[in-house]
This record gives C-alpha cells, sequence and structure tokens, in this order.
C-alpha cells in the first residue's frame, strides 16, 4: 500500500462510493441479503439501531397526542380501487396473494389452491385499511381528531434493491389522522414534519431541508406532501420523511363522515406520515468513513465498548474487576434522558477486536490494561476522530463527564455533515452551469456531480419532465423557508415566482 493509509472498508469511498456502502453494511454487521429477492435480514447490531430510532420518535409521537394500534397486513383489492389516484400510484409495486393454501401437485411438488373470491394485496401502505376502520369510529365532531400511528413491516415489489435504502419488504411507522377542519389537519402535517425534521437533526445528526413535493412528486391520491431531504456524501439527496395533507379524497373513498356542531354531515381531514428504516442507510451515508459506520451516540446501537487488555494470566482478575466496575459506574450515567449504554468485548481476536468496533461505529472504544489501573486511568478512542484517535483519560473525570462528552461527539457529526451540505449546495441561474453541475466529470463514476442545485423553476410539469428525463435530476422538494424570489426558469426560461431544489437522489 506504501503511504496509503490502511482503512478497513475496501473500496474507499472515492473509489466505488455505491459499493462502499455495501461493503459497510457487511463490515459493521448491520443486515444481510435474505433467500427472498430484494429482502433483508437485519442482525442485532442494526435492529438495536433501529430499536433506539423507534422508541426515541416514538416518544416525539406521543408528545403530540398520537397513540399506537395495528391495522392487517392484507387489504382488500377493493378497498384500493375505491381511490382511483392512490391504486396507480401503487399498482406496479404491489404484491398480491391470490390462493390460501398449497396442495401436491401431478408432480409430487406443492402449488397454490383455494383461489380467494377476491385477491389480496400486502400491504404498501394503508390509508384505505385504516380509513375502513376510522369509518367505524367517527360518527360525531366529538370523535375527532384521531391521532393513530403503527409500527409496521410494508411489502414494496422493487425492481432494483439495495438494503436499507429501498427493499421490497422494509420497517417503518405510518401514522394516520382524522380531523374536523381542514385548518386542523394541515397544522398537523406541519406539526408532523416538524418532528421528522427533530428526528433527523437532533437524534441522526442529518441536517435536512424541510419542503413541499411538486404536484407530480407527491404521495398518490395527497392534496399536499411535505418532506424533509438530507445530503449524503456522494452528494445525493435521501427522502428521510414525508407528511401528506390528504384533504377529503380518502375520507370520501372510505366514507369517514362525522355531523359537525351543527348537525350537518361532512367528511372528516386527514392525513398520513411515514418513515422507514431508510434512516439508517441515512446513518451510514451520513457520516461513514472508510473504516465503517459512525453511529450518532443518541441512537447509537451502544455508545461505550469497554476492551480489557489482558497479556498475562494473573491480571486477569484485576482487569476484569477494574472493568466491570467501570462499566457499572457508566450504566448509572444518563445521556439525553436515558442511561448509558455500555458493552464489555472480552473475546481474545488481538488487534481484530479494536478494528471491529470501529466499523461498528461506537462512539468511544475504551481500552483497559495494568498500567491504566495503576494511574486510575482508561484510553478511550473517540470514532468520530478516526481510528488513531486515542487518548489517556483520569477514571474519575472520564466517567463524570461522559454525557458531556457524548454530547460533544454527537454535536460534532452534526456539525460535521451541515458544513459538506453547504458546502455543496449551490444557488445556479444559468441553464449550461446546471447542466454542468449535474454532469459527472469522472465517466467512470456517475454519482459523482454537484449536489444541491438552488435554482428556478417554472411550475410547469413537462419542463420538470425534461430535466429528469435529460439529467436524472429531480425536484426535491420546494422549501418551506424559500422567499417569493421573481426570476426564470433555469432549464426553460420561462418566468418563475421562487427557487426550488434539484438533485439527484435515491
Amino acid at each position: 500500500m506504501g503511504n496509503q493509509a490502511k482503512t478497513a472498508i475496501t473500496p474507499t469511498r472515492n473509489e466505488d462510493y455505491p459499493e462502499w456502502y455495501q461493503q459497510v453494511i457487511k463490515a459493521s454487521d448491520l443486515a444481510e441479503r435474505s433467500p427472498v429477492r430484494g429482502c433483508m435480514v437485519i442482525k442485532p447490531w442494526g435492529y438495536a439501531l433501529w430499536e433506539n430510532i423507534m422508541r426515541s420518535m416514538d416518544a416525539m409521537f406521543k408528545t403530540t397526542g398520537v397513540q399506537n394500534a395495528y391495522f392487517p397486513l392484507f387489504i382488500p383489492l377493493n378497498f384500493l380501487e375505491k381511490e382511483a389516484e392512490h391504486v396507480e400510484g401503487f399498482a406496479k409495486e404491489c404484491a398480491v396473494v391470490s390462493h390460501h393454501r398449497l396442495e401436491k401437485g401431478p408432480d409430487g411438488g406443492l402449488v397454490p389452491a383455494g383461489q380467494l373470491t377476491e385477491p389480496l394485496i400486502v400491504r404498501p401502505t394503508s390509508e384505505t385499511i385504516i380509513g375502513d376502520s376510522f369509518a367505524k369510529w367517527v360518527s360525531s365532531y366529538r370523535d375527532l381528531p384521531l391521532l393513530i400511528n403503527q409500527w409496521a413491516n410494508v411489502v414494496r415489489w422493487e425492481m432494483r434493491t439495495r438494503l436499507f435504502l429501498r427493499t421490497s419488504e422494509f420497517l417503518w411507522q405510518e401514522g394516520h389522522t382524522a380531523h374536523a377542519t381542514q385548518a386542523e389537519a394541515i397544522e398537523r402535517t406541519h406539526m408532523m414534519l416538524d418532528v421528522y425534521a427533530q428526528m433527523a437533526e437532533q437524534y441522526l445528526a442529518m441536517p435536512v431541508i424541510k419542503g413541499r413535493k411538486t404536484p407530480t412528486e407527491r404521495f398518490p391520491g395527497a392534496v399536499d406532501t411535505l418532506c424533509i431531504e438530507a445530503m449524503m456524501q456522494d452528494r445525493k439527496a435521501l427522502q428521510a420523511g414525508t407528511s401528506h395533507f390528504l384533504g377529503q379524497n380518502f375520507a370520501r373513498a372510505s366514507q369517514i363522515k362525522f355531523q359537525n356542531a351543527a348537525e350537518k354531515e361532512e367528511f372528516a381531514w386527514t392525513t398520513s406520515w411515514g418513515s422507514s428504516t431508510r434512516l439508517i442507510g441515512g446513518v451510514i451515508m451520513t457520516h461513514g468513513d472508510d473504516d465503517g459506520i459512525i453511529l450518532p451516540p443518541r441512537v447509537a446501537s451502544s455508545q461505550i465498548v469497554l476492551l480489557p487488555i489482558i497479556r498475562k494470566d494473573k491480571d486477569r482478575d484485576a482487569v476484569m474487576a477494574y472493568t466491570e466496575s467501570l462499566a457499572r459506574e457508566l450504566r448509572a450515567q444518563h445521556f439525553h434522558h436515558q442511561p448509558v449504554r455500555v458493552q464489555i468485548d472480552t473475546r481474545d481476536i488481538g488487534g481484530a477486536r479494536g478494528w471491529d468496533w470501529i466499523k461498528k461505529g461506537i462512539p468511544l472504544r475504551v481500552e483497559i490494561g495494568p498500567r491504566d489501573m495503576a494511574n486510575n486511568a482508561v484510553f478511550v478512542g473517540r470514532r468520530d476522530k478516526g481510528h488513531r484517535d486515542k487518548t489517556a483519560m483520569a477514571r474519575d473525570e472520564f466517567v463524570a463527564g461522559i454525557a458531556s462528552l457524548l454530547d460533544e461527539i454527537q454535536q460534532n457529526l452534526f456539525d460535521r455533515a451541515k458544513a459538506f451540505q453547504q458546502q455543496h449546495t449551490t444557488q445556479i441561474d444559468d441553464r449550461q452551469t446546471f447542466i454542468d453541475y449535474f454532469t459527472p466529470a469522472n465517466t467512470d463514476k456517475p454519482e459523482i456531480h454537484g449536489g444541491f442545485a438552488l435554482a428556478h423553476w417554472c411550475g410547469k410539469d413537462a419542463c420538470e419532465a425534461e430535466v429528469k428525463n435529460d439529467l436524472t435530476v429531480t425536484i426535491r422538494c420546494i422549501p418551506l423557508d424559500s422567499p417569493d424570489e421573481p426570476g426564470v426558469c433555469v432549464y426553460c426560461g420561462q418566468p418563475s415566482a421562487k427557487r426550488v431544489v434539484y438533485a439527484k437522489a435515491y
């Protein structure tokens, strides 16, 4: 390798970013492909990360009055047919159950039997099946609002899959609400987008842009779709959460009606909103380096690993007693309203042990040997500062300051990602500059391009489609804080009212 620094992941981000992503997942033991095409097995280290994301987000939902429930995995075909735009949007991704048992065929193999009178759809999303329940639960304005969330799996039969980012089956939460007024439903739509932005930035250390989707990019059947968009290290956008104002479209389809205070019947106003295990992909691509994933402390599967160094058998009992005592002291500390999460790794695998935890992205690695014990100290490595970072610290100082240290790591990750986003976000007003910005200088690496372009758009679907067709670039969102700014469309030259965010995306 000559003078080239050793890295745990091959290839590096600069050499082959898509393959680097796959290798980070493998090296960090987050997940693996399953025997079912397009599906994944989430391994314990990855599932613990998802559990921490779920726990934090669930608490945020409940603070806004949301309650959890669960609805069927199977949806009758006629439910989807009630909302024409909705079924058209999901038709190509639906998995369909047409039979209810297996029988032995003529050759002795198993064949489907017992054809269903009506096919069942494996849920791609649950607006229709939940709408059916809402219609039963609501009769008066006094029954509203209904604020429901479910943690579940969904199936969308994707043609091209990538672990965590786009799989045929994935885990998510989907919130569904019904309201007596349009204003209240719109307020809820924005409220839940704010929750997602808070989750992304304060927990995942992932800076986002809050915005509105264009009509062609809206959720099928929605009146309005809001989203958060994050920039990954290959400068592509990742849609990390969406919140939809559904108007009365789904209420009409599901007959969610109520008597208002004047005893007149009207349809409810509904919303839906969702985020998924795609957030884990976002964490990998926002913070990962050429040694693996880097986990933000607030959601990390574990926050500290203690690595006892035992070179002589006579030291074993003393080192382990010191290590276990330290673990108890650390677990008694609290970080962000939770006990500090600590692991002890006693595996006898030499230097591979440290590299294993570097690849897994644990925020702090703590080595403990006889010399450290003699000094009542610990040897601490910070993952956010790279694999070479190690510092001796007094034990008492380390324990007392653990919350501050984890907060510092959390903030450092966010600041670094924010600086990267700002560095690769450019205001563009010239068509050729716009084209060049999204045209890779190296044709062998089509994923490398400019980043986010803040540019004017005329508002016409045809122009939006032309940009997508020519450059594989989409309007990620119209930023909610984008000021009115008369100009001309960067692509067709027609009048424009404000700038939008253009980017290539996952």
